[in-house]
């Protein structure tokens, strides 16, 4: 898989699933509203399942694992049939683990110093976490500039919104944005699908406006 192909939309929502059964609905809802990639977070005990469900039923989305924080979870993802992994930092083990089987990960880095051991590692396309914590746009244009001709860019996340994710995607280092706005935990919980295909029609429409 190519990841200009899994990045070209700009856009990945980042979903907490806690039952596996809401795992294709929640796809099928994103793909509705014009979203093809999900990122489903280790944080519950069904997470790989629920992967494995999205790709088996809904082929059209990239589904990839986030939150891996240990090689298990990276190896739970690779079974699961996760095509990408998203880790919120920059450990060794778990980078190993996903070269090892040629397995596309994003790293999490917030300092110029990680960015470094990052690129060193192999890794181009890095996780920049948590985004608006650590200075937002204004902190990723700065990390940006000492780095900008080794080909590294960004995917930051981390309390993103509608109103700023505009000003994110103007930064030319910026590959795409992590968000959880469209599927956030109480709407996927409550069954909300048309709610979530509605959020992600208006966040499609900020990605790529429609032509006057």
């Amino acid at each position: 898989m190519k990841i200009d192909a899994l990045l070209r939309q700009r856009l990945i929502c980042v979903a907490v699933i806690d039952q596996p059964d809401d795992a294709v609905p929640l796809a099928e809802a994103l793909l509705a509203g014009g979203l093809n990639c999900i990122e489903v977070t280790f944080r519950t005990s069904g997470a790989a399942d629920s992967i494995a469900r999205i790709r088996k039923n809904v082929p059209q989305i990239f589904a990839g694992a986030g939150t891996l924080l240990t090689v298990e979870q990276v190896k739970q993802a690779i079974g699961a049939g996760a095509q990408f992994g998203v880790s919120p930092g920059l450990d060794e083990s778990v980078s190993t683990t996903a070269r090892e089987n040629d397995f596309p990960l994003f790293p999490g880095v917030i300092t110029p110093t990680e960015v470094m051991r990052a690129l060193e590692l192999g890794w181009k396309n890095l996780k920049f976490f948590p985004a608006e914590a650590f200075g937002g746009v204004n902190a990723l244009k700065a990390l940006s500039g000492p780095f900008g001709h080794t080909g590294v860019k960004f995917i930051p996340t981390g309390g993103i919104t509608p109103a700023t994710l505009p000003d994110y995607l103007a930064v030319p280092q910026v590959a795409a944005v992590g968000g959880s706005w469209m599927a956030e935990r109480k709407l996927v919980t409550e069954k909300a699908w048309g709610k979530i295909t509605a959020l992600a029609v208006g966040a499609m429409k900020i990605i790529a406006p429609p032509k006057v």
